[in-house]
This record gives structure tokens, sequence and C-alpha cells, in this order.
């Protein structure tokens, strides 16, 4: 009878044991589960936050674009209404002022006499710089200009004269060694007319007349 109790309860002890071990790997995997589970809401949560964060940052790109194209807007027609059109108003060579733009002495004398002997007003501006100013404070009715300056290259004092409404139809001739190499690039900068150098100077006269005309 001591060795049946004996076996049963032992018997009763391996029972319980292996009862409490699944219980305690069924609490386990229950654990785990909700582990990943958790780990799966968390990265689904973090995925949308990252959409939502993108999808307002493109809303918010998109308004400002829209806001500054709308200023952008604005503004040019705030300068188109602030600056009357231009009327084109036919002059003589003793009414037309015509600007010489080259940092060479040697240039704008040889052409000062030129536009002299010819009736023309003559305004000189030494580099780009000096001619952007001029030009700002009283627009000439042509703008001849050598190409290399210092400031302001002559590229980029066309620019600025086409960019401002009260200048942007003054004809502008640019002057160069290089006039075939350059012609397509100064044509989208805004010349009208390029010339070699040394240039015809009766070239030069009939493409004013021409401009003026």
């Amino acid at each position: 009878m001591a060795a049946e109790q004996e076996a049963a309860e032992a018997a009763r002890l391996a029972a319980e044991k292996e009862a409490a071990e699944k219980e305690a790997a069924e609490a386990a995997a229950r654990i785990a589960a909700e582990r990943r589970a958790t780990d799966r809401r968390a990265t689904d949560r973090r995925a949308t936050d990252a959409q939502a964060h993108a999808a307002a940052e493109q809303q918010a790109a998109e308004v400002a674009a829209r806001l500054a194209a709308e200023q952008a807007a604005a503004e040019q027609l705030a300068r188109s209404a602030a600056v009357p059109p231009v009327t084109k108003v036919i002059k003589s060579p003793e009414q037309t002022v015509v600007m010489i733009a080259d940092d060479s002495k040697v240039v704008r004398i040889k052409t000062g006499r030129l536009l002299t002997k010819h009736l023309y007003q003559v305004a000189v501006a030494e580099d780009g710089d000096d001619a952007a100013k001029q030009i700002d404070a009283s627009a000439p009715d042509v703008l001849i200009t050598d190409v290399e300056m210092p400031g302001l290259d002559g590229f980029e004092l066309t620019r600025h004269v086409r960019d401002n409404p009260r200048t942007a139809h003054v004809p502008i001739i640019m002057i160069s060694s290089n006039g075939s190499r350059i012609g397509e690039e100064a044509s989208q900068a805004g010349v009208d007319v390029v010339l070699d150098k040394p240039y015809d100077e009766d070239a030069l006269i009939a493409h004013i007349q021409r401009l003026m005309a």
C-alpha cells in the first residue's frame, strides 16, 4: 500500500509538473503573440505617421509654391501697372542718346567720335556696373556694349536692361572679337545685333538707324 501511495503521489506530481509546464508554454506563447501584435501595431503606426508627415510636407510645399507664384504674378502686375507702356517715338540723330559701355578708353573714344560725326548724342560708361547705374537713372535710346568688362559683363548688363520694364525696350548692340561664336547666347540674353571687332563703321551706323526707325 505504501508503494502504491508513493507511486500515486509520484504520478500526481508528474501530472502537475506537466500541467504547469504546459501552462507556462502557453503563457509564453501568448506573451510572444501579444508582443508581435504590439510590434506590428507600432510599425503600422510609424508607417501611417510617416505617410501623414510626407503628405503634410507635400501639401505645404504645394501651398508655398502656389503662394510664391501668386506673389510673383502680383509683383509683375504691380510693376506693369506702375510703368506706363513705352510708345515708340521716331527721333532724329540729334535727339538720340547712344551709350557706349566698354572698359577700353580707346574704343570709347573711337566709337564716340564716329557717333558724334553722325550727330548722335553720346554717353559713355567705363564698365558694366557704371552702365547699369547710368541706365537706371536715365535710359539711353541705344546701348552699345562690349562683352568682357569688370563687374557686370555684356551679357549680365543686357539681362539687367531687359529685366527692367522701364528699359526693356532699349535696342542693344554687342561688339565682340568672337561675335560669330556668341551669337546664340547673345540672342538669348536679349541682344538685338552682334558685331565683330573691329566693326564696320557704316554697318554700326546702319544698325542704329534701323533700330531707331
